[in-house]
């Protein structure tokens, strides 16, 4: 019963633009080793002109594909979450991506890959800004690392888009995520403590970016991801839907919700990620890239702001809390 799933309009334009990708990247991986093995700035060969010129179209191919894979994260979500219309039990993307073993796994390995896709844009930013390429070869070995994680998503792709049923039940998001009649959290963490952790982490993130830690700011916004992301499937998201025992990380990226969990995930996305990269580059190029800091700054207080928006309206509006 998996061709309902694969004859979908959604699925067969992303898969169609995966394998589209896949193909490009592997013909790229082909001149990336001649460029490795032959490349010599300081020679004054014909060769080493030659290999200059194809380096331009190699990179133009690996960042149109690395730049595309990144855009193809919110059509994944997107496409996932309409499957839930014909996917039996499933109410949003909850359901759809735990129908089967390689969802979860699939859905993991994409974000490794757009914050790695998303580095790799960084040093070739960085490389393109000098005369004489430095970081040429750290970023096609970089991408060589890449490759191989899109091929194994590719296969994860054609696993679990194959093998969605379409006759078994599976779980709902008020199940997966919803009110199990105990304290769910973590470390014997309620509510209250989690939402002080989440500021405070908050707080501990603009500091450790002021003072340009990058190794201080790398550990905080770990931490800071996990407590944000419990904060607000338990705390915040409740806001989001007006519901106190609505708690799902994917309903708000439904239209009743104004889609607002693109815009939320991405802002969490964005700070971690350039917090992260600060430390990633700092030891990939042997320097520290003062913008990721602000960048870091700015996104993360989109989000806090953000979720601290829709607590305050709601209690301006109702006058009490959820």
């Amino acid at each position: 019963m998996f061709n309902e799933v694969l004859l979908s309009n959604e699925v067969i334009i992303y898969l169609v633009s995966q394998t589209i990708l896949v193909v490009l990247q592997f013909f790229a991986i082909f001149w990336v080793f001649d460029i490795l093995k032959n490349w010599d700035f300081n020679s004054t060969l014909p060769k080493q002109y030659k290999l200059e010129k194809k380096s331009y179209l190699v990179m133009l191919i690996i960042f149109f594909a690395l730049v595309v894979k990144i855009a193809l994260i919110p059509y994944f979500a997107y496409v996932i979450d309409n499957l839930s219309n014909i996917v039996p039990g499933a109410m949003c993307a909850a359901g759809v991506i735990s129908a089967n073993e390689y969802g979860v796994k699939l859905l993991a390995l994409k974000i490794f890959i757009v914050f790695f896709n998303s580095i790799w844009i960084i040093i070739n930013s960085e490389d393109l800004k000098q005369k004489d390429y430095p970081y040429i070869k750290t970023k096609l070995y970089f991408f060589i690392f890449i490759f191989i994680l899109v091929a194994i998503e590719y296969i994860l792709d054609i696993l679990y888009f194959t093998n969605i049923s379409l006759e078994q039940i599976v779980l709902c998001c008020s199940v997966i995520f919803g009110v199990q009649g105990s304290n769910s959290l973590p470390f014997g963490l309620d509510t209250t403590k989690l939402i002080i952790l989440f500021y405070l982490f908050y707080f501990l993130i603009i500091m450790a970016n002021i003072s340009k830690q990058a190794f201080i700011t790398f550990i905080v916004n770990i931490i800071f991801l996990y407590l944000a992301y419990l904060s607000v499937v338990e705390f915040f998201g409740t806001y989001i839907y007006q519901l106190p025992t609505h708690k799902c990380p994917f309903c708000m990226l439904q239209k009743e919700y104004y889609y607002i969990g693109y815009l939320l995930w991405s802002m969490l996305f964005l700070g971690v990620f350039y917090a992260i990269s600060s430390f990633v580059l700092k030891f990939l190029l042997k320097k520290q890239l003062a913008y990721t800091f602000k960048y870091s700054t700015i996104f993360n207080t989109i989000f806090v702001f953000i979720c601290t928006l829709y607590v305050v309206i709601y209690y301006l509006k109702n006058g009490v809390f959820l």
